[in-house]
């Protein structure tokens, strides 16, 4: 599995001949929006995201619920946020016998029943910029409550964002961990995943 990461909560990640996206983004996001020629699955979480680039018949899922999508298990979360005022959808996926889960916008913290699909996971894509997200402090907490073996930040400051974000390396502190060296894209094989501590990957917003 490969996985590549676009700005904001937008993630490439590709198993075999299959092509998922989560959270395209666009110039409303102050990002290029990427084009991708083939994609099988985009997963929704944000109303911002941009559709209008994608050049296929994807199957577009933005609700709850339980989907099997070419060998990919996907399960989308109702999460209450701002007080309940606003249902966010998070999702659960399996991939090659990897656990993923991508959290898009999230900005509360989430009660222990709402992440119970989650826990455990082998790998926690989670919003850390504040703002309109979850702030590092939060994004802490539920990773505390989820314990993935690797975590993959999202949603922070980057070159071009219009949003005022925190950045990933204040992420990295507030962790207790230094900022490693950004990578393009990440290989990921389920025998490669850590046994014992957890991991933070930072990926080069492409």
């Amino acid at each position: 599995m490969y996985i590549t990461w676009f700005g904001q909560s937008c993630f490439k990640i590709q198993s075999g001949e299959v092509t998922l996206i989560t959270d395209p983004v666009g110039k409303q996001n102050g990002l290029k929006t990427p084009r991708f020629s083939k994609v099988d699955i985009i997963t929704v979480s944000r109303k911002e995201s941009d559709l209008s680039k994608i050049k296929s018949e994807a199957l577009i899922i933005d609700k709850p619920g339980e989907y099997e999508v070419k060998g990919i298990f996907i399960q989308g979360i109702p999460v209450n946020q701002n007080q309940g005022k606003e249902i966010a959808v998070v999702y659960w996926l399996e991939i090659e016998n990897i656990t993923l889960g991508h959290l898009g916008s999230l900005n509360t913290t989430p009660e222990d029943e709402e992440l119970e699909k989650l826990e455990g996971l082998d790998i926690l894509f989670v919003p850390v910029g504040g703002n309109a997200v979850l702030d590092v402090k939060k994004a802490s907490q539920v990773i505390s409550q989820i314990e993935p073996r690797i975590v993959i930040p999202m949603y922070y400051k980057i070159p071009g964002v219009k949003e005022k974000l925190d950045s990933v390396e204040n992420f990295c502190k507030v962790m207790g961990v230094k900022s490693s060296e950004k990578i393009d894209r990440f290989r990921i094989q389920k025998k490669d995943l850590p046994q014992e501590e957890m991991k933070i990957i930072v990926l080069q917003n492409q």
